[in-house]
């Protein structure tokens, strides 16, 4: 044997033209395990005959007799059961009730006992019907009966109306929001009936940005919600925390509270106060020069990585109503333009990863609206879910938004006083900015909407007023004697202002009152005062 070369070049010269193989040095020409196999399935496929054509041998898995197997007694096949006593079991759940759905506490290390023996209650009642207490025996069976089947729903025909009513509600407001809900099943109604909205109002509720939010929910281990520390349970999505506590238990889900530059100092920590309840809340500024609340959160974004240790890296994903500040919140934390950003609801039209450290990412996602039929199109205008450019008839919404902000407010931002009703706020402020129409009259439409614009991005201060705190405290207050001096300092202050306020208000009076009259030659005294002392 030699080289292919040599071995082609010698059987020309030697005039072989048979077709073969060229037997090559280092070759193997034997048949390998995998062809020997190969070629055997074509011999030994079929069934072996004897001389008569009986089958002596069946085929590969066609033989019919029944096998004789048993399972051998060993005691390993019960080795792996676990027996808790009732007692003990009852401790258990006592123990662990308060900790399961503590939302400050994470379950580092999961025990052998299943968790859902938490759920579950010992019943003295097998859950029977109760068939006789509403139809007897009589009425059903026997020769005397009146039915042909046993209605165990309801025990009179009111009743069963009744149900039947409530049933097709439910239906109906179900066909309505389902195609828009998803996966998420809650709808929130609160006994409202779904009334007929303008189509631009259905912003952030279709099939694609439902789709974009799984696959967030689905890629993170830790779910940002955004709110607006203006309207924070305007813009909670309720529907989608039901859905992560009940489908996804293991993630771990914060608030971030943004926009906190925005309302009162007291405002925000109410606010933070009242949310903690329900799961951790960091108030945050989102800036990339001057930011707040940013080292806090990355702290908490570590804590997890850390408690993550066995994964290679988490994801973080941001969740929220539009134009909430979930990229600019990114943006922050990166210290750069990472995310597209804008002032206007809908710019991120995607989700996308965003790497923050080697073993931390971030996760964006397109602002989503649970639909709600409560919620009405000022409230959903409000928040700045739609662009008003695309809202047909903005002046309409102006009195609830003169409602929701303080006269003293408006007449700072826009240097204009005396209105009495939304008509001549609107007149006011288009004279005051040129902006009429033919023959002098106001732009309604066009100074509606710079006031719905200026309101939703933070030019005009607005917020809701947190609830109250009823929370009753015990227990001795280390700083009572600060806040004692802190408030008599208020108010000695208070009172010299007051003071001086009425010593300005005597003077303006005696001068008014001492006014000399006009002299013979028209010219008055130098002494008298100017209108802008008397006011």
């Amino acid at each position: 044997m030699a080289t292919g070369k040599t071995e082609k070049a010698r059987r020309q010269r030697q005039g072989d033209l048979r077709d073969g193989n060229l037997r090559v040095k280092g070759e193997n020409f034997y048949r390998d395990a995998k062809k020997v196999k190969h070629l055997n399935m074509y011999k030994t496929g079929g069934a072996v005959r004897n001389a008569k054509g009986e089958v002596i041998k069946a085929a590969y898995l066609q033989d019919t007799k029944v096998p004789t197997a048993r399972v051998d007694p060993n005691r390993r096949w019960f080795g792996n059961t676990r027996v808790i006593a009732q007692d003990a079991l009852s401790h258990f759940r006592d123990a662990m009730a308060d900790k399961q759905h503590d939302t400050y506490s994470v379950l580092l290390k999961r025990n052998k006992l299943p968790m859902s023996l938490l759920d579950e209650k010992d019943t003295t009642e097998s859950p029977t019907a109760k068939i006789l207490e509403t139809e007897s025996y009589s009425k059903t069976f026997g020769p005397k009966a009146q039915r042909k089947k046993i209605n165990v729903a309801a025990s009179s025909l009111e009743e069963l109306a009744e149900i039947t009513s409530k049933d097709n509600e439910k239906f109906e407001e179900k066909q309505t929001l389902a195609p828009t809900l998803g996966l998420m099943g809650g709808i929130d109604t609160d006994e409202f009936t779904a009334e007929a909205k303008e189509y631009i109002f259905s912003k952030g509720q279709s099939k694609r940005i439902w789709n974009e939010l799984y696959k967030v929910i689905d890629s993170s281990d830790v779910v940002i919600h955004v709110l607006d520390a203006r309207d924070p349970l305007g813009t909670r999505c309720k529907s989608v925390e039901d859905y992560i506590k009940k489908e996804c238990p293991h993630k771990h889900l914060i608030y971030v509270l943004n926009k906190c530059d925005l309302v009162p100092t007291w405002v925000a920590a109410a606010w933070v106060k009242h949310l903690s309840k329900d799961y951790p809340t960091i108030a945050f500024h989102a800036s990339i020069t001057n930011s707040f609340g940013k080292g806090s959160l990355i702290q908490l974004l570590r804590q997890f990585s850390v408690l993550h240790k066995d994964r290679k890296q988490i994801s973080i994903g941001f969740i929220g109503y539009p134009n909430t500040g979930k990229s600019s919140i990114i943006n922050t934390l990166r210290r750069k333009k990472v995310c597209q950003v804008a002032p206007i609801p809908g710019e991120t039209k995607v989700w996308q990863y965003i790497t923050l450290m080697k073993r931390i990412f971030l996760i964006d996602c397109p602002g989503i609206v649970p639909p709600s039929t409560k919620d009405t199109e000022s409230d959903i205008l409000f928040r700045g879910v739609v662009r008003i450019e695309h809202v047909s008839h903005p002046e309409q919404y102006i009195p609830e938004l003169l409602a929701k902000c303080q006269r003293k407010h408006l007449e700072r931002t826009y240097e204009i006083s005396g209105w009495k009703n939304a008509e001549e706020f609107i007149e006011l402020l288009a004279r005051k900015t040129g902006k009429l129409l033919r023959g002098a009259e106001p732009d309604e439409t066009g100074v509606a909407r710079q006031v719905i614009q200026d309101f939703n991005r933070g030019k005009i201060p607005w917020f809701v007023p947190p609830p109250e705190d009823t929370e009753v405290r015990t227990g001795q207050d280390k700083k009572a004697h600060h806040k004692r001096k802190r408030a008599e300092r208020e108010e000695a202050a208070l009172a010299a202002e007051q003071e001086e306020y009425i010593k300005e208000t005597e003077d303006i009076q005696g001068g008014i009152e001492s006014e000399p009259d006009v002299s013979q030659d028209g010219e008055q005294d130098d002494n008298r005062p100017t209108k802008k002392q008397r006011a």
